[in-house]
């Protein structure tokens, strides 16, 4: 059986392939593969996009909600807790201030 797929994820793959090191077209990427319901691939490409472009905040923001929605809620606190530094090193209030609200809803 395949993977779920999508036009959009086929036309992300394709700006992908032209450039691979861009981190807002592996974000949309990552972000498609969660929608499609492709759990750890989402999270794994996240994390390389993370590993990548520490500063890219929305990226930890992401990988830590489809984290806590598949329960896996202490992987996702770590996540919360490394985007809110990558946020406080990037000036970035409103994500920081985000991260920090997502972290409490965790209830760890």
């Amino acid at each position: 059986m395949s993977e779920p797929t999508s036009p959009m994820l086929e036309r992300l793959q394709e700006f992908l392939k032209a450039s691979p090191k861009d981190s807002f077209v592996r974000y949309g990427y990552s972000m498609e593969l969660s929608k499609l319901g492709r759990i750890d691939e989402a999270i794994a490409s996240f994390r390389k996009l993370i590993q990548d472009d520490p500063g890219y905040v929305p990226a930890y923001m992401q990988a830590g909600s489809v984290l806590a929605r598949s329960g896996r809620k202490e992987e996702a606190k770590e996540g919360f807790l490394k985007g809110i530094a990558a946020a406080a090193r990037a000036g970035e209030n409103h994500a920081y201030s985000e991260l920090q609200g997502m972290l409490a809803e965790l209830g760890l």
